[in-house]
């Protein structure tokens, strides 16, 4: 998946393209340049075999017209299947371009290589079984299957399964900008791989991107442990949780870390202290990570709304301390705090803040709506998962993809101690908090990937070493 893209409803797609083409044929011209994306990812992926393309009465139909006349004018077998005829004028032109035979849908023979271009970001209904059997035979024949836009049978903005059987597909086109389809769980594994298509619209100002691979501070000639960022990590009933994360924002580059509490081990290079208010009040500490194996007992409670009233501190605030602070520090508060919560703990903060809990908000823009209350704006918010999202205000930035390997324990320490790693290097260098996020959620996914399978936490935090070096 590549970084820094927009992620856009179809609604806002269909926006988009209206204000980048204002009448017919400025449109037909978007329609145009979206079949040669296609036709050209096509005719790689291909590489010379037969290509059979399945085309819908829309204008995800039209791209595949577009796409079958340019493969065709290259040189390649193509083939053009249908179910309808079409029904929108832009679908009409692309298909009146194609100079080939239109196969019946039903009827089509497989070929080698399967493209569905049927319903793409348009579709809402389910897929009745005239259309999704055949669509399911002939994908399953082809050695590769690419998808136009969103798979059919895929709700673009919500994911949700619009057919009783996935089509088994290896790429995903996104035509213009992703879709949340493209970042969301319960639709990646029909994507297969994702790849964007550009038509050239201007979506540099859309506030829900995903992450890009980050460019933190590097270490200068005059660089020091404290100007690469001081990190605290407060230790609590379970310690080697403090621990863990405390190395995970060593090895991902912070120039001084500090274990506080009643805690042993780690890397050498840990510095323990005792908790104490005093300690705490170091002017050099940039960012203090509290919740990872804290407990939730009365002391805990106090020492975490003890840090929330310093307002001078950076805090990250993650699992235990997400069930014990006072919403009312929250708010009042200036100095940027993180939320880290995964999907129970989102429930209970939403719940504790007094916002609806009936349902799971629609992601990602609906989680943009409800982020924005919890953070005043100027806080920021991480909810962890296999797909990754921080928000402040009314930006996203979107991690999909995570490795699955990582629904083990201590993962989310891991990265927790990544973020106050960042959030201590990016704001002495001038970056920006929400670019300092991104860059922790970016290396912790880096990590894991590299790492494949069958790894543990502790494997996690060291592999960031090498995934820091990298950048």
């Amino acid at each position: 998946m590549l970084g820094d893209n927009p992620i856009l409803t179809a609604a806002q797609m269909r926006e988009a393209e209206a204000r980048a083409a204002p009448d017919a044929r400025a449109l037909y011209a978007l329609m145009e340049r979206a079949g040669a994306g296609v036709a050209d990812l096509v005719w790689r992926v291909s590489a010379g075999a037969e290509v059979l393309i399945a085309c819908g009465p829309g204008n995800n139909g039209g791209d595949g017209y577009v796409a079958a006349r340019l493969l065709r004018e290259r040189g390649g077998r193509v083939r053009v299947a249908a179910f309808a005829p079409p029904s929108s004028p832009l679908a009409q032109q692309a298909c009146r371009s194609w100079d080939g035979p239109v196969e019946t849908l039903g009827e089509a023979a497989p070929a080698p290589v399967f493209v569905d271009a049927v319903f793409g970001s348009g579709q809402t209904r389910q897929i009745g079984r005239d259309i999704l059997d055949p669509l399911v035979r002939l994908a399953g024949a082809a050695r590769f299957r690419v998808s136009v836009d969103v798979p059919s049978g895929i709700e673009t903005d919500t994911g949700h399964a619009l057919a009783s059987r996935p089509l088994p597909l290896d790429l995903t086109l996104a035509i213009g900008a992703l879709k949340p389809a493209h970042v969301l769980p319960s639709a990646l594994p029909s994507c297969g791989i994702v790849r964007l298509v550009d038509i050239g619209l201007d979506l540099a100002a859309w506030p829900i991107r995903t992450v890009r691979r980050p460019s933190p501070p590097r270490p200068t000639g005059d660089s020091h442990k404290y100007s690469r960022g001081m990190v605290g990590v407060i230790a609590g009933e379970m310690p080697g949780a403090a621990v863990l994360a405390a190395t995970a924002a060593a090895r991902a580059g912070a120039g001084y870390v500090v274990v506080y509490g009643e805690a042993t081990g780690g890397p050498a290079s840990l510095v323990h202290r005792p908790l104490t208010d005093a300690a705490l009040s170091d002017e050099r500490l940039d960012a203090v990570l509290v919740g990872p194996g804290l407990g939730r007992g009365d002391a805990a409670r106090e020492r975490v709304n003890w840090l929330l009233g310093q307002d001078h501190l950076k805090l990250v605030m993650d699992a235990d301390a997400l069930e014990l602070f006072d919403p009312e520090l929250l708010v009042r508060r200036t100095a940027p705090v993180i939320l880290t919560p995964h999907l129970g703990e989102y429930a209970r903060l939403k719940e504790r803040l007094g916002l609806a809990t009936d349902e799971a908000p629609d992601m990602p823009a609906g989680l943009l709506a409800e982020a924005e209350a919890i953070t005043q704006g100027n806080h920021l918010l991480v909810l962890k998962g296999s797909t990754t999202y921080a928000v402040r205000g009314e930006d996203m930035r979107v991690s999909p993809r995570g490795n699955q390997w990582l629904s083990t324990a201590g993962t989310g320490d891991v990265l927790a101690g990544t973020i106050a790693a960042m959030m201590a290097a990016y704001p002495k260098a001038g970056g920006d908090v929400l670019d300092a996020v991104a860059a922790g959620i970016w290396l912790h996914a880096e990590a894991a990937r590299r790492l494949g399978a069958s790894f543990i936490a502790d494997d996690l935090a060291r592999e960031l070493s090498a995934a820091r070096a990298a950048l």
